[in-house]
């Protein structure tokens, strides 16, 4: 799968752009396949906490192009216009199903996400330019001690994309499937047993700050680990955080030239890599120059944005996304070859994502999205089908 999924933007814009990865590696269905307007999504609740648990559908019409929510029968009900400073947004909550039981409700055709929470009702607002999402990281966010999470989805007429994400934060802990025609079904995002538990260990006893994007609530209450980005914008993780490891990769490919093969079906297709006067130059076959880096910083690499960003174009999106992965996964410095694609290889240098390997290493499938460009390869927590009978979001144990 190309991947150009970026979760930090708006969910819409970022499955918006899941679909154009995915459709570029010839994932429509086949031509006699009709998704209808909505299908079921069957919510279990595996949790064993005993808080009631609220559900929101929300995102952008793939009928109509506007923000909206839907509600339990999948019918669209647009935003009503927002403010400055925002206003609250209508309660687009649904009830979901108590501890042990299973409910339905059905999605209709949008880009979007599916937001649940535990106890408390989120507080959503609408500004002038649409919905505010929740942004915990800010200590004010009226959201902060809330335990919730969220998938993102799309359906349209080339069918269903749905995964489980970590880009943003790792906290109530979830697996999403999907039903295909002929009855089998198929699953990802499910933490191994005592994997939940386990990431926030690991993350603790990681020394340089690691420990620091733990957010827990005043009665202690762990209610979430913060991407190192955010990190990094918080001040738990240090701005330096990545340096040595770029400073290394500048210094290799001065003398060493990086090849980058970045589609998967086009193997003819390469860019080649070198650093002069402290820029990494990428040349086409013919040599000439189509795109330039400046050296990362830990910002960049972590949020895959900024010295490496990475538009959604045929050239530098392509070849910023493997450098991405490359620099999360630290195999930059092992292989002159990217993308590297084999997991045995990934975050071996003392210097990488660590939130990104401690997730990978407690899934029970070991797929996860714990970077932006996770999806490098096929590592990502993602479900997809042409003609889908039926979604799943499973709400797992925190244990």
């Amino acid at each position: 799968m190309l991947a150009i999924l970026r979760h930090r933007w708006p969910a819409v814009a970022a499955a918006a752009a899941l679909l154009g990865a995915l459709l570029t590696f010839g994932t429509t269905p086949p031509a006699d396949a009709a998704v209808p307007a909505t299908i079921p999504l069957q919510i279990t609740n595996n949790s064993g906490r005993g808080d009631p648990l609220h559900v929101y559908i929300l995102g952008t019409s793939l009928t109509t192009g506007q923000q909206g929510w839907a509600d339990a029968n999948g019918t669209f009900h647009p935003w009503p216009a927002g403010g400055n400073p925002p206003t609250p947004a209508p309660d687009a909550s649904v009830p979901g199903p108590a501890a042990g039981q299973s409910s339905t409700i059905r999605i209709p055709k949008l880009s979007g996400r599916i937001y649940f929470s535990y106890g408390q009702k989120l507080v959503f607002k609408l500004a002038t330019g649409g919905l505010v999402q929740p942004a915990v990281q800010n200590p004010s966010d009226p959201n902060r001690d809330i335990l919730f999470n969220w998938s993102e989805y799309t359906l349209n007429d080339s069918g269903l994309w749905l995964n489980s994400t970590q880009v943003d934060m790792f906290s109530a802990p979830y697996s999403v499937g999907v039903q295909r025609a002929d009855g089998s079904a198929s699953s990802t995002g499910r933490l191994e047993p005592g994997g939940y538990n386990g990431v926030f260990s690991a993350l603790r006893a990681q020394s340089g700050g690691w420990g620091g994007l733990i957010q827990t609530r005043s009665d202690g209450t762990v209610l979430r680990a913060l991407s190192p980005l955010y990190g990094l914008e918080t001040g738990t993780l240090p701005t330096s955080a990545m340096d040595d490891y770029i400073d290394r990769v500048w210094q290799k490919y001065a003398t060493t030239t990086l090849t980058v093969t970045p589609f998967a079906n086009q193997p003819d297709t390469k860019y080649y890599g070198r650093v002069s006067g402290g820029v990494l130059n990428f040349t086409n076959g013919s040599g000439t120059v189509v795109t330039s880096f400046q050296k990362p910083d830990a910002s960049s690499v972590f949020g895959c944005h900024r010295l490496l960003d990475a538009p959604n174009d045929e050239v530098r999106g392509p070849i910023s996304r493997t450098l991405c992965a490359g620099f999360n996964r630290s195999t930059l410095l092992t292989n002159p070859n990217q993308p590297d694609t084999s997991a045995a290889n990934f975050y071996q240098d003392a210097v990488t994502n660590h939130y990104a390997r401690i997730i990978h290493d407690r899934m029970a499938d070991g797929k996860a999205y714990a970077f932006a460009f996770d999806d490098v390869g096929h590592h990502e927590s993602l479900v997809h089908d042409g003609d889908p009978r039926q979604a799943y979001l499973t709400l797992d144990p925190f244990n």
